[in-house]
């Protein structure tokens, strides 16, 4: 992430931008410790300094999801807006845009030769590609912390379950009811032929 930002940047140079950038980490969930600095402490720090104007940059994001919508579209911009940053503003995330598909599919194009490193059975060579051990401990620690979902709730099932048990009730409900409600209007029925319903008049 910070040889791309460093691209970016240097890039930018060359075309006589010399904005001020800061990159920060977004995504810290439980307890396990994330990639620093996080980015609502950046955040504060840069209105400590004086910064009135922030352009956040979702670099490691494509596509718009809760991350860029929630977390950096509501609540970053309040916490920056409190923390005395005048200007805030977001660069949308890539998406769909042509150009950044076709570097997408030339990516993978280039790429294809070395796909066999990644099948490859031996722990060694796939150490290198992804550290397990990190991987593994942060696992654990969300595994630790997991509590076992309640089974999904669908509109409609048939047998003996949950829903099935809902539609059931609401169907009885509605039979009693208009049992009821042609009982009251013809004055015929069961509860008339046992002496019940008279003896609410």
């Amino acid at each position: 992430m910070e040889e791309c930002v460093d691209l970016i940047m240097e890039e930018l140079e060359n075309r006589k931008i010399t904005n001020a950038y800061t990159l920060a980490y977004q995504s810290r969930v439980g307890p396990v410790e994330w990639l620093k600095p996080y980015t609502d402490e950046t955040i504060i720090d840069l209105g400590r300094k004086g910064v009135k104007s922030l352009l956040a940059v979702p670099i490691s994001f494509v596509s718009e999801h809760i991350e860029t919508l929630e977390e950096i579209d509501v609540e970053y911009k309040e916490l920056a807006l409190e923390s005395g940053i005048k200007n805030w503003g977001r660069v949308p995330a890539l998406g769909c845009e042509p150009m950044f598909i076709s570097d997408l599919a030339d990516a993978v194009i280039e790429s294809l030769p070395y796909v066999g490193a990644m099948a490859v059975s031996n722990l060694e060579a796939r150490q290198s590609l992804v550290p397990l051990g990190s991987v593994e401990e942060l696992l654990a620690t969300y595994d630790s912390q997991r509590r076992e979902l309640p089974p999904p709730v669908t509109v409609w099932e048939w047998g003996w379950t949950r829903s099935a048990e809902t539609w059931n009730g609401r169907a009885a409900m509605l039979a009693v009811l208009m049992l009821l409600l042609l009982e009251v209007t013809t004055g015929k029925g069961f509860l008339h032929q046992w002496g019940i319903l008279p003896l609410f008049h």
